[in-house]
């Protein structure tokens, strides 16, 4: 490896997997002499693994991405292989493997004469080295790709950075393979036929809404019901199925924002004792988003962005970066989490930045599904100089990735706040977007404090004054011990969301960024 190319840690390689399964299986298979084949050099890293049935998998990630390309069948990006391959490549396989000769660190492979032991001789052959000049930490020189990872890694450099993958949530360009080029006055007709659906969908919601308000939340509530499309309230129409029911209307009328906020809606109408008032609130909401909708020409176009934004109408990632009011910011970009969440077939990655110069936050989306893994990994704690495209809004946030001037490298333990001030930011940024859940921030020496009987927990400012309480989402998971034990009841550096149901950790330093488990 070259001087500038840093080895990764750990906690950096783990950091990447997509559940706690493929971390156990990754750190298994870097601890085992499976690797007939390894090599690093150029900025990636590459290995022939033996698999279960006898038949090797070749691994081959690019770095600077990262990216990953594995001939696995697995459907998880990075897969246990290429997590393998990486805690090799950091060093994390025990010593005592080499001393039990389960990985000697030289090129040791299956029977001479077998197809496996054949396929490993010519990788090598081909410009692999050997586990322990590549992999072990030595000083030996570096590798050159052998001619399936250096055709991978053309191909996947040459190519532009990811708009496929960085399509809007639910749309299914996020999978699709690319097409032809659409031709213009068609692709102009088809946006003003969604517009013409959407609003006449808005238009029923709206009605739906009046019904709703006139029946009495409370009259409603009990069922969880929503006003039928016969006028009757929910309880004579059938109950949950009728938000169900409006929902789908709403992805008829092709706007995945609406019914995404519908479903939420008919979740609140059957919990809690603070029901009525909740359900109103977010009615308000659902109305105000409406409303801006059917008079959008007259909004100001950051705001008519974000309204387009919250009903389900998306924007591509290559539209983003060549737009001719695109805002693209150039910065030392450090990765403060990565977070991935499944929905039926479709995988959406989280990773929010924030820049070093500017103090900006990002959030990078990614979209991933049955044949097309995901393909941008940015494990917590690295720094990125890079710059990045921002998606229209009155406050932006999500961006799309541009150009990077230089390998990623281990950053700081980044700067954060109070609890005061991380409550102004959110409000700041709800005054802009109504609709927005949470805000991005970083807490500075915050304790975790358990609450009452009830189980609440909270984060505490070193000087007493203020708290924040722990989002009940993340309440009984496995992360809020994770929190507590790092902690050790003093202050740490955490970073979450700060929004109406509190605070979400995702992220804290101790002092190396520990990613909180979902």
């Amino acid at each position: 490896m070259s001087p500038h190319e840093e080895r990764w840690t750990t906690d950096q390689v783990l950091a990447l997997a997509p559940d706690e399964a493929s971390r156990a299986a990754g750190g298994k298979l870097a601890r085992t002499g499976r690797w007939p084949a390894t090599g690093a050099g150029g900025g990636a890293v590459w290995g022939v693994c033996e698999g279960g049935g006898g038949m090797p998998y070749r691994t081959v990630v690019d770095l600077n991405g990262p990216a990953f390309q594995c001939s696995c069948p697995s459907r998880k990006s990075p897969c246990k292989h290429a997590l393998g391959l990486l805690l090799r490549w950091a060093g994390s396989a025990p010593d005592s493997d080499a001393a039990s000769g389960s990985d000697s660190g030289s090129v040791s492979g299956p029977e001479s004469g077998s197809a496996e032991g054949d396929r490993a001789a010519s990788d090598t052959a081909a410009g692999d080295t050997a586990p322990g000049d590549a992999l072990a930490g030595d000083t030996a020189a570096s590798g050159t790709p052998p001619p399936w990872a250096a055709e991978w890694l053309a191909a996947h450099r040459e190519r532009p950075a990811g708009p496929r993958a960085e399509a809007g949530a639910g749309d299914p360009a996020a999978v699709a393979p690319s097409r032809a080029p659409a031709d213009p006055a068609a692709a102009r007709r088809r946006a003003e036929r969604r517009l013409q659906r959407i609003g006449s969908g808005v238009t029923e919601l709206e009605q739906r809404l009046e019904d709703l308000l006139h029946s009495g939340l409370t009259a409603t509530g009990h069922t969880g019901g929503a006003p039928s499309p016969g006028g009757t309230d929910g309880a004579a129409g059938g109950g949950k199925d009728a938000w169900n029911e409006t929902a789908a209307r709403m992805v008829d009328a092709q706007a995945p924002g609406l019914a995404s906020r519908v479903r939420e809606l008919g979740a609140l109408a059957a919990s809690g004792a603070d029901r009525p008032s909740r359900m109103l609130e977010e009615c308000a909401l659902l109305h105000l988003l409406g409303q801006g909708f059917l008079g959008i020409e007259r909004l100001p176009a950051p705001l008519a962005a974000t309204v387009r934004t919250r009903v389900g109408l998306t924007t591509d990632a290559a539209d983003v970066r060549s737009g001719p009011d695109t805002v693209t910011i150039r910065d030392r970009w450090l990765v403060l989490a990565q977070q991935d969440s499944e929905e039926g077939a479709l995988t959406t990655r989280r990773i929010f930045l924030r820049g070093e110069r500017t103090g900006r936050m990002a959030l990078h989306l990614s979209f991933g599904g049955a044949h097309r893994p995901l393909d941008v990994a940015l494990p917590p704690g690295l720094l990125l100089d890079a710059g990045l495209a921002y998606y229209p809004g009155a406050r932006p946030l999500r961006v799309a990735l541009g150009e990077r001037h230089s390998p990623a490298a281990p950053g700081p333990v980044p700067p954060g706040c109070g609890i005061d001030a991380a409550l102004a930011a959110y409000g700041r940024a709800l005054r802009d977007d109504p609709w927005l859940d949470a805000w991005p921030v970083v807490l500075t020496d915050v304790t975790p404090i358990p609450g009452g009987s009830g189980g609440d927990w909270q984060l505490a400012d070193a000087d007493g004054e203020s708290a924040l309480p722990l989002d009940p989402r993340f309440l009984g998971r496995t992360a809020l011990w994770q929190l507590a034990a790092i902690a050790g009841g003093g202050p740490v550096t955490v970073f979450g969301e700060c929004g109406h149901r509190g605070f979400l950790p995702l992220t804290v330093w101790d002092p190396a960024p520990v990613p909180l488990s979902p």
